[in-house]
């Protein structure tokens, strides 16, 4: 049997623990941001853990860049079949969703190399390419978030549930170890996937007249 067919719960109990999941981390970075302080919070989670976790986190970041789309669709369409129209909708929706707000509503919002953070104190990876402007909300939390709540909502499972969490959170702290964003950034990212699926799934529902 296959794993994303076993262990499998109802689909409104998964997908509500998935949103759940989200907006309490999102919940979290934001309060934990007004409380300490944008840069305070960003300097203790960017703190250096060393040569294995710069491997690791440059690596793992990769798996929330838009590329990664091409290889889900394959997987997710081609061998199990699953709803395209609904995948795309939410890459369409989760760009705009990210996008607009960097380049048009907080195009001034610096990255954490250019925020006026002392450069001595920003821990960053040899070889990659730190980022200073549009900060927020974060475009790779964005997606990782997105693909965790669609695969979750495609596949009611505890597994996947579980699997997709933890991927989807450690794209997200990879984004601050890396030096590209603030954890404010992240909850920004969070909070533009849990909407970005839900508009994905009414815009489907409406368009093709039929729920999934």
């Amino acid at each position: 049997m296959s794993i994303l067919n076993s262990t499998k719960i109802p689909l409104n109990v998964s997908y509500k623990l998935a949103q759940a999941y989200a907006l309490i981390i999102a919940f979290i970075l934001f309060i934990l941001s007004y409380i300490f302080g944008r840069d305070t919070l960003f300097l203790w989670f960017n703190a250096n853990l060393g040569p294995f976790a710069d491997t690791f986190f440059s690596n793992f970041t990769y798996l929330a860049e838009g590329w990664i789309l091409i290889p889900y669709l394959i997987l997710v369409v081609g061998i199990y079949k699953k709803d395209v129209p609904f995948i795309i909708i939410n890459f369409i929706t989760s760009t705009l969703l990210t996008q607009i707000p960097k380049q048009l509503i907080w195009p001034s919002v610096n990255r954490p190399i250019a925020s006026g953070i002392d450069l001595s104190k920003i821990h960053v990876v040899t070889g990659v390419d730190v980022h200073s402007f549009n900060s927020f909300p974060s475009g790779h939390t964005a997606t990782a978030f997105s693909l965790f709540l669609i695969t979750v909502y495609l596949f009611p499972n505890k597994k996947v549930l579980l699997a997709g969490g933890l991927y989807a959170i450690i794209c997200g702290y990879s984004r601050i170890y890396l030096g590209q964003h603030f954890p404010l950034d992240i909850a920004g990212g969070i909070i533009a996937a849990l909407l970005s699926v839900a508009l994905s799934i009414q815009i489907r529902k409406k368009l093709f007249k039929k729920p999934f």
